[in-house]
C-alpha cells in the first residue's frame, strides 16, 4: 500500500478499524493500548531513563498517541508516517502530544542515533517485501547504541487474523509474514537478539484466561506477535 492508498482510507480508518476487529469482542484501543502496555515492560526491563526519545513509525491517525502519552509521560514521542492525511487526523485528535512529521518512503528525517526506542505496529505488512531490509536498515540508523525496536504483525498462522486481514479493505494489498522470516531481515538490516512473542489467545469472551498469556508467548498460535531487537554500540 502506498501514501495514496493510506491517505484514501485515513478518514475512515477508525470506524473501518472497529468493524473488521469485532468478532474479538473489543475496540481499537484495546490493541493499541496492550502493545504499549508491552513495549513499557520491556523499558523497564532494559533499565531505560523515563524521559526517553521515542518513535513510532508508521503512526497513522495516532491510535497509539494517547497510550504512549499514558505509559511513557515524560517521553518525547515523535510520529512519523507517509500518508500526510493521516498524519492531519492525527495531530487534529491529538494535538501537541506528538511531533508529527511525514515520511518520503525511503530516508527517515532524523539525524542518526536519535532514537531510545522505535515502536512500529502493523506496518510492514503492507510494504513490498524487497522493501523490508533497506527500511528495517534506516530504522537502525536512527535507532540509539543500545536502543531498542519493537515491531508488531498479524500472525498468519492464526486463522481469525488471517480472515480479519481477508475481509478488510485496507488490507486488500496486505502480505503477512512468519515472524520467522521477519526476525531472519531483522537480523539482515543488522539489529541483535531478536526476541519473538506471540499475543492475544484469547477474544473478550473469553478474558479471564488471559493470565495464562504469558505461559504462551512462545506458542505461535495468537493472534498476532511482537519481536524485540537491539542495536548494539
Amino acid at each position: 500500500m502506498n501514501n495514496s492508498e493510506f491517505d484514501k482510507f485515513a478518514d475512515e480508518y477508525y470506524e473501518m478499524l472497529g468493524q473488521n476487529i469485532k468478532t474479538s469482542g473489543e475496540n481499537p484501543e484495546f490493541f493499541s493500548e496492550y502493545k504499549i502496555v508491552d513495549a513499557a515492560a520491556v523499558a523497564q526491563r532494559r533499565n531505560f531513563a523515563s524521559n526517553l526519545k521515542i518513535l513510532d513509525f508508521g503512526s497513522g491517525i495516532g491510535n497509539s498517541v494517547p497510550y504512549f502519552r499514558k505509559h511513557f509521560p515524560s517521553s518525547d514521542l515523535t510520529c512519523v508516517d507517509v500518508s500526510e492525511r493521516s498524519l492531519e487526523i492525527a495531530s487534529q485528535r491529538f494535538p501537541e502530544k506528538a511531533d508529527y512529521r511525514l515520511f518520503d518512503g525511503k530516508t527517515l528525517p532524523f539525524a542518526d542515533n536519535t532514537f531510545d526506542l522505535v515502536f512500529t505496529a502493523c506496518v510492514f505488512h503492507h510494504i513490498p517485501a524487497d522493501l523490508h531490509v533497506d527500511l528495517l536498515q534506516e530504522i537502525r540508523r536512527v535507532t540509539k547504541p543500545r536502543g531498542v525496536f519493537m515491531i508488531f504483525e498479524h500472525n498468519p498462522l492464526n486463522p481469525l487474523t488471517v480472515r480479519a486481514v481477508n475481509t478488510c479493505p485496507f488490507d486488500e494489498n496486505a502480505v503477512l509474514m512468519r515472524s520467522g522470516t521477519l526476525k531472519k531481515r531483522l537480523e539482515s538490516a543488522g539489529f541483535t537478539r531478536p526476541e519473538v512473542a506471540f499475543r492475544i489467545f484469547f477474544p473478550n469472551s473469553l478474558k479471564k484466561l488471559r493470565f495464562l498469556e504469558r505461559s504462551l508467548r512462545h506458542v505461535p498460535l495468537g493472534a498476532q506477535y511482537s519481536i524485540c531487537a537491539g542495536k548494539e554500540e
